[in-house]
């Protein structure tokens, strides 16, 4: 049903006015001059946050994201970092080591300039320091000393519930041999003060730095990274040094291992975080699925 719209009145009509609003009161948003409804200010200067200045909320919508109780701020899984934010760092740290280790081992097995320089320097460095001293840092890499720290680690990441964590340590840790040794017969390069050859790249070097390296990961959670991490890489480059100034190993002996255990080391970090993504993505869905069946 139309309404017939009424007519307007007169200043001389009756009837009851419009309450008057009090004079000198400002309005932060009434209507423009115009009747065109854009808010303003009292002033006449224009809104202190225009709509088109606004930021958006990570989502995209414009303004800022209430406080929710229930809503994390991060949309990462682990609140306090992600694979957007991490991938691009691990990415260049996983290519250096790669090349790194192409070159060193090029050098190694063709005799480039490195290779030339790196036996004039260990044959200055072999016999240095106190024998009894350079002999303990050599041996830190040995199975029977690395061994026993990464299976202790490994165990209590298994008591607190890391299985992930654990099994992608034990492989990592299994892969040095079936890296190492493979290379060492096709390098198949001399030792520094004997005729013996399959030294390239050093496996003690490697078992160390994969040994003490795993067992920082998995125990940093507990002990913070500050204690662990430096612990790990003090007790490999260690081992390095005790194996130079031993004579038991040439400089890029020791340099490959330490661009190859870096990217075991690399996948180390990266693997059990996958998995545990992974996983939380697929209970999300689940109950995500359950619910809508239940509804």
């Amino acid at each position: 049903m139309r309404e017939t719209p009424r007519s307007q009145e007169t200043a001389g009509d009756t009837g009851v006015e419009r309450p008057q609003l009090p004079f000198g009161r400002a309005f932060a948003h009434t209507a423009g001059a115009s009747g065109s409804g854009t808010p303003h200010r009292s002033d006449g200067r224009p809104p202190q946050t225009p709509r088109g200045v606004r930021h958006t909320d990570p989502v995209g919508r414009p303004g800022t994201t209430p406080p929710v109780p229930w809503r994390p701020t991060s949309l990462s899984p682990r609140g306090d970092s992600s694979w957007s934010s991490r991938g691009p760092a691990w990415i260049r740290a996983f290519a250096l080591c790669a090349v790194l280790f192409a070159l060193i081992t090029w050098q190694a097995a063709a005799g480039g300039p490195l290779r030339s320089a790196d036996e004039r320097l260990e044959l200055f460095l072999a016999g240095l320091g106190p024998q009894p001293l350079t002999q303990f840092l050599s041996d830190l890499g040995s199975m029977p000393v690395a061994l026993p720290v990464v299976a202790a680690a490994i165990g209590y990441a298994l008591w607190r519930g890391q299985r992930a964590q654990a099994l992608v340590a034990t492989l990592t840790m299994a892969a040095v041999p079936a890296l190492v040794i493979p290379l060492k017969m096709w390098i198949d390069r001399p030792g520094p003060l004997t005729d013996a050859t399959g030294y390239y790249p050093s496996g003690h070097t490697a078992t160390a730095m994969v040994a003490y390296g795993g067992a920082a990961l998995l125990l940093a959670p507990y002990a913070g990274r500050s204690r662990t991490v430096p612990v790990a890489v003090l007790l490999t480059l260690g081992t390095g040094t005790g194996l130079l100034l031993r004579g038991y190993h040439w400089p890029l002996d020791v340099l490959g291992s330490l661009a190859l255990c870096g990217m075991l080391l690399l996948l180390l970090e990266l693997a059990p975080r996958a998995v545990l993504e992974q996983d939380r993505r697929g209970t999300g869905s689940r109950g995500r699925t359950g619910s809508r069946g239940r509804e």
